[in-house]
């Protein structure tokens, strides 16, 4: 026993490829715009600090350079005072400290509710004051065991004294919502993802299920059932793949019976030869030579018949292959005369030439003529010496018509399927029986393959006509069903 095990594994590993693609693309996208959006607001807080830095230096440029004390409307005596005053009137936020350095020392700090204390921080003061002693103002980041920091010392210069104005940012508490907006953007993108895992699952296995169909339609045929089809639903990229695999399930299907058939039909006509054949050669005397010339005589009439009955159910066999017909642009009044002038070396029969289409179909010569000349011997098998047989063709409704009509015995009306069959023959021609019965079975297979029909009208006693019809223009042969019956009698 085989194990399904790998098919198994293989079917998992396929949705779970599938799967893991979508999620790594989807995971991937939403990794890197989070980064993309992160690195941008992360760009843009620091710049917004450092320009509210950059206002706050304006500010203090603007007071020092007027030099008078909105209050008092006094001038500033030193940087000492100016810098009290500026810090007064300053209005700072939750992540923003300010203090003031005179003469080397912390002279004064930020009011008591603002909750950002720089001097409280002995290592930031420590980084500060080599910054205020000089003379230049400076924008810079600072880090310390408390926090990271965004300073501006801006010095204040008057005549034997010096000072400078310090405004820190916390950026740890400026960067804080950007952790949390990007903590929240991080869970929403992992509960997108599972959702996502979720839904490609579904969708996948969805997507998969004709697949499968196919799969286990496969493994349903044998050469014991080969009905089994697979379910066509939709109109996308797999409901065609289903179609496809139907189509060609159909021409196995079709193969293989023809095969079967064609291996029951050899054993069930070439059973009477074999034995007439070989009663004879048992009963032939050795030392008569009129008796072993006339076995001689008939196990080659024997071996003819069994020749032709071969061929016969070779073409019918391999009427269901696909190059059974090579159709091609062909006038039909040149295929007209080409089976009139062949037919007439059929038999002593009064040949006649009803009607002729000037038209080209498209259709395959060769075959068209054997199919026609079929009809033609069949006229002559079933009519008297010396009776007419007349041929036609012409153009109706589209479609090509190519007949043959006789005078001859005729088929009664409940017979008309029965000569349709293989080794069929109608109960008043089979006194007139030659051959194997198979030369309409053969015309049926040749109009299938072209996409066209057999149209048979008779009477008892007064004749027949076998009508070839197929369209005039291609069709799509491959949608073709096979009209030609299968039954033995």
């Amino acid at each position: 026993m085989i194990s399904q095990q790998p098919d198994l594994v293989a079917k998992v590993t396929l949705r779970a490829r599938l799967i893991t693609t979508m999620v790594l693309l989807a995971g991937l996208a939403l990794l890197t715009s989070g980064a993309i959006v992160a690195v941008l607001q992360h760009r843009a807080i620091h710049t917004g600090v450092d320009d509210q830095l950059m206002r706050t230096r304006d500010e203090l440029r603007v007071l020092a350079t007027d030099g008078i004390d909105p209050a008092t409307g006094q001038s500033f005596a030193g940087p000492s005072e100016l810098l009290h005053t500026f810090l007064a009137r300053t209005v700072i936020g939750e992540a923003e400290g300010e203090l003031a350095v005179v003469d080397g020392q912390v002279r004064w700090v930020a009011s008591t509710d603002v909750p950002l204390r720089p001097e409280n921080d002995e290592e930031l003061v420590g980084h500060l004051m080599p910054m205020a002693a000089g003379n230049q103002i400076r924008i810079d980041t600072l880090r310390t065991p408390d926090g990271n920091y965004r300073v501006l010392v801006a010095p204040v210069q008057y005549p034997g004294s010096a000072g400078a104005l310090v405004h820190v940012y916390d950026l740890d508490i400026v960067e804080a919502e950007l952790r949390r907006t990007m903590t929240l953007y991080a869970v929403v993108a992992v509960g997108t993802v599972l959702l996502l895992v979720l839904v490609a699952w579904i969708s996948v296995g969805r997507l998969l299920r004709p697949i499968e169909e196919l799969r286990k339609a496969a493994e349903s045929i044998d050469e014991r059932d080969l009905t089994s089809r697979v379910p066509v639903r939709g109109r996308d990229d797999l409901t065609a793949l289903s179609s496809t695999i139907n189509r060609m399930l159909d021409r196995v299907q079709r193969s293989v019976e023809g095969q079967r058939q064609l291996l029951d039909d050899v054993g069930h006509e070439l059973r009477t030869p074999i034995t007439v054949v070989r009663g004879h050669m048992e009963l032939v005397d050795p030392d008569d030579p009129v008796d072993v010339r006339e076995t001689r005589d008939l196990v080659i009439d024997e071996a003819d018949r069994m020749g032709v009955l071969v061929n016969d159910m070779l073409m019918l066999a391999k009427a269901t292959e696909s190059d059974f017909v090579q159709p091609r642009w062909f006038d039909v009044a040149t295929l007209t005369d080409q089976v009139l002038e062949k037919a007439r070396a059929l038999g002593d029969r009064a040949w006649r030439l009803e009607r002729i289409a000037s038209a080209e179909a498209f259709l395959d010569p060769g075959r068209m003529t054997q199919a026609w000349l079929q009809l033609a011997a069949n006229a002559v098998k079933y009519s008297d010496a010396g009776s007419a047989i007349t041929l036609g063709s012409a153009l109706e409704r589209g479609e090509v018509l190519l007949w043959v009509r006789d005078e001859g015995i005729g088929i009664e009306p409940d017979q008309l399927d029965v000569v349709r069959q293989r080794f069929g023959r109608s109960r008043v021609g089979a006194a007139h029986a030659q051959g194997a019965g198979l030369g309409l079975s053969i015309v049926e297979s040749i109009m299938a393959a072209h996409g066209g029909r057999l149209d048979i009208e008779s009477t008892v006693g007064v004749g027949s006509r076998f009508t070839l019809v197929l369209p005039l223009g291609p069709v799509e042969l491959a949608e073709l069903e096979p009209t030609i019956k299968m039954e033995i009698p």
